[in-house]
């Protein structure tokens, strides 16, 4: 069961994690910039442990579906302060998993950490939470990545490897400017007024998808500087207001 969490707020998630940009900078006494160096962050830093094992065989968790890919992508355990990351994400194995690896990293180690590390020490004792002490404090499963506790920690990693001021840094060194780049058109597939709500829904889910590819295509430069993928890029820039949208019309009136 994943850990029950009380709501953050984003702010206070995005100021946790430039303190702790902040704390990293002064300790090294370097200047941050892209990409963030987060296994020093991690590491040397904040003093965790971090190595690469099978996950589901380490946690005696099988595999579902073909088996090809891993549900589980990382685990910490809080009290001694280690962190597991599954063989699969180990960059030096799978250098195109990189970013995702980098990602599960300050997911763990920036999320989890910083944000839930008090919640479970002001709980330790509790059975409910820590179970047999051998197992993780936290397992982190793609299939349960829209719980409260796995939402607040990949808040916290995006913030951590894609700070504000160096994103809009990197857009002004790019565009020229901080004016928002706005995705336009012409190709959407026609709403009529009669036709099917499900069949309308279907035709608007398939005009996202190809807007988040157009979008996230154009994100590729800025996720390269930043070592993460063009998907998370795509997001940051979007929750800055960077990359917007155009809200296409509900409906087209057939004109006969």
């Amino acid at each position: 069961m994943p850990l029950q969490v009380p709501y953050i707020a984003e702010e206070l998630i995005e100021r946790d994690a430039k303190a702790l940009l902040g704390e990293y900078a002064e300790a090294k006494g370097v200047e941050i910039r892209a990409p963030i160096p987060i296994e020093d962050v991690v590491g040397k830093h904040l003093k965790l442990h971090v190595e690469f094992d099978d996950l589901h065989c380490r946690l005696e968790v099988p595999r579902k579906g073909l088996g090809l890919e891993p549900d589980i992508l990382g685990a910490i355990w809080i009290e001694p302060g280690e962190i597991v990351i599954d063989e699969s994400l180990d960059p030096e194995e799978h250098p195109s998993r990189e970013a995702r690896y980098r990602f599960t990293l300050a997911h763990e180690g920036g999320g989890h950490w910083r944000l839930h590390r008090r919640l479970v020490q002001a709980n330790r004792g509790q059975e409910s939470l820590f179970g047999n002490p051998r197992q993780p404090t936290i397992i982190c499963r793609s299939s349960e990545s829209k719980e409260r506790v796995e939402l607040q920690a990949n808040l916290y990693a995006s913030y951590l490897l894609m700070p504000g001021t160096l994103v809009r840094k990197a857009w002004r060194e790019t565009c020229g400017n901080e004016n928002p780049w706005v995705l336009h058109r012409t190709d959407r597939t026609p709403l009529l007024s009669d036709i099917d709500e499900e069949v309308a829904e279907q035709v608007r889910s398939f005009d996202q998808e190809r807007d988040q590819l157009v979008l996230e295509d154009f994100a590729r430069p800025f996720a390269e500087r930043f070592l993460v993928s063009p998907i998370a890029m795509r997001i940051r820039l979007e929750k800055l207001g960077l990359l917007h949208r155009e809200i296409p019309r509900q409906r087209s009136v057939e004109v006969q």
